[in-house]
């Protein structure tokens, strides 16, 4: 890409392959998560399109003022969904649904808020600090039955734990790709739309690649048809093309084989907790049940932010801390061992033990 591509094609190569990419991507990443051909594609950041299916979704129920999510969600989604609310051109509101617990989901909570008033339900499949997970189909049927269309933030979960978007009758969902999906930093996201509505919705961020023909420059806008009337600006090409591979490696492993490999480290590191951990004042802030939980474990302790500077810096383990008291550890099947995972509870054991975490200042930095 970088030397052929940019260095010699240059604009040549959009029409070489680079315009297809965000689908030619987006359709295996559609086969990780269930989807099917044309429903998926690279576009954006995971905010920018998680903003423009929920004001979409706003927009396709003009008769509904409601969307609900919960506590557990990842804060930047709650902003965006209350920034959709706040545009929709109409009295709207997110209604958040705490957990019982801050690990679980509210499950019995969300279908009472769920009513004649929501347009839109839009949780974490997988949750960001706790893990837990979702049944999508159990909670996207909750949603029909009450007339909401179900949006899924899918972040914590594709390229991880088994996501059936097609066989969960989901509407819409988004993702990133820098975490499970291999990406990296800066990679951009993904976002699903059922077939069927894809002609239904407005992309609410109009712009050219979503414009039906970008290269007659006409003043006015009409969207493309299906999947592409979502995209809005120019795709990073660069990022984009390296998101690639590592989408590759997991469908070549499979899901059903790297979820039965995450659910066996996962155990492993809850076991390992359990004997070495726990007795140093360690908690366990995920689900112990396999079913409900996702790739990563958060242990908590009331020196969470001084042990994870530890890990890091002294030990070479790279967690990361979560407000309150949060120590996450993220298992990637694809190239985590259970060495690893022996290791991290190994050193986690010593900075304790030992105080080494005392050697770091109680000050956060500005990544955690």
């Amino acid at each position: 890409v970088l030397h052929q591509q940019w260095g010699n094609r240059l604009i040549r190569s959009w029409n070489e392959g680079w315009m297809a990419l965000p689908t030619r991507i987006g359709d295996k990443i559609g086969r990780l998560v269930g989807a099917a051909p044309g429903e998926v594609a690279i576009a954006d950041s995971t905010s920018v399109n998680l903003f423009k299916l929920a004001l979409a979704a706003l927009t396709a129920r003009p008769d509904r003022h409601k969307i609900v999510t919960d506590d557990l969600n990842f804060p930047s989604d709650v902003y965006i969904l209350q920034a959709a609310a706040d545009l929709a051109g109409r009295p709207c509101r997110v209604e958040i649904v705490p957990s019982p617990d801050g690990v679980h989901g509210p499950v019995e909570a969300l279908t009472a808020a769920i009513d004649g008033d929501t347009a839109v339900v839009s949780l974490s499949h997988t949750v960001f600090k706790s893990a837990y997970t979702y049944d999508m189909t159990e909670l996207t049927r909750t949603a029909h039955a009450a007339g909401a269309l179900a949006l899924w933030d899918l972040s914590h979960a594709a390229g991880a734990v088994p996501v059936a978007l097609n066989a969960a009758q989901a509407d819409l969902a988004v993702g990133c790709c820098y975490k499970y999906l291999n990406g990296g930093p800066g990679a951009p996201a993904f976002l699903y739309v059922r077939t069927d509505l894809q002609e239904k919705l407005r992309n609410p961020i109009s712009g050219w690649m979503g414009q039906e023909n970008m290269f007659n420059f006409d003043l006015t806008y009409t969207p493309a048809p299906g999947l592409p009337r979502f995209f809005s600006g120019t795709p990073p090409v660069l990022a984009m093309a390296a998101i690639e591979p590592g989408v590759d490696l997991l469908l070549e492993a499979g899901m059903d084989r790297l979820r039965a490999k995450s659910v066996q480290q996962t155990e492993y590191l809850i076991a390992l907790w359990e004997s070495e951990l726990a007795e140093l004042g360690f908690t366990l802030n995920s689900p112990r049940e396999a079913a409900m939980r996702g790739s990563h474990i958060s242990l908590g302790h009331a020196e969470a932010w001084r042990i994870d500077q530890a890990l890091i810096h002294q030990m070479g383990v790279l967690p990361d801390f979560r407000k309150p008291d949060n120590i996450r550890l993220g298992i990637t099947p694809l190239y985590t061992s259970f060495g690893d995972i022996q290791q991290a509870v190994s050193h986690m054991r010593t900075v304790v033990k030992e105080r080494i975490y005392a050697q770091y200042d109680t000050a956060e930095l500005a990544v955690t």
